[in-house]
């Protein structure tokens, strides 16, 4: 989904040290909002998350991805964003992430956990921080309508369901 949500909400989550707002996907090339946003690269729009594993885990931050940030069923939209860059997507960082990631995926599908198949994609790609308008904007920007819409219910969503993960 758009990265401004997936950065606030993963800033809210303890055990996180940080968030990048980015691309990934795609050639360096490409990774700018203008490009990405005409939908012919192969970015998706995607944060970068650092985390203290003693506080949280990366199962456990798969479960909020899961849970909480999105809607894992939906192929290349979420909300009211639509097209490849919006794209349900996990780049992970190594082996031993893309094996937690590939096991966790398979298992929501094999239990129908949300009653549509998953189409979330473990893919491969560098990350690209985004420019710096984008980066803490839902913090810098609590009043605009998108974060109103859009982020500020899903934030209440995290907060409700994972309470001993958030942080206010």
């Amino acid at each position: 989904g758009c990265f401004w949500g997936m950065e606030a909400l993963f800033e809210h989550t303890r055990g996180v040290t940080g968030v990048i707002s980015g691309y990934a996907g795609g050639s360096q090339a490409s990774a700018n909002y203008e490009a990405v946003s005409s939908e012919q690269t192969a970015h998706a729009e995607a944060v970068r998350v650092t985390y203290d594993p003693a506080r949280i885990s990366y199962g456990q931050l798969l479960q909020i991805y899961f849970y909480a940030a999105h809607d894992p069923t939906q192929l290349n939209r979420q909300t009211p964003d639509v097209g490849t860059s919006y794209r349900s997507a996990i780049f992970p960082q190594n082996a031993a992430q893309r094996a937690t990631a590939t096991a966790y995926v398979a298992a929501l599908g094999k239990a129908r956990a949300f009653g549509k198949p998953v189409a979330t994609r473990i893919e491969t790609g560098r990350f690209f921080p985004a420019e710096a308008y984008h980066q803490d904007f839902a913090r810098r920007n609590p009043n605009h309508p998108y974060i109103q819409a859009w982020d500020v219910p899903k934030l209440a969503r995290f907060k409700a369901r994972f309470p001993k993960f958030y942080k206010g």
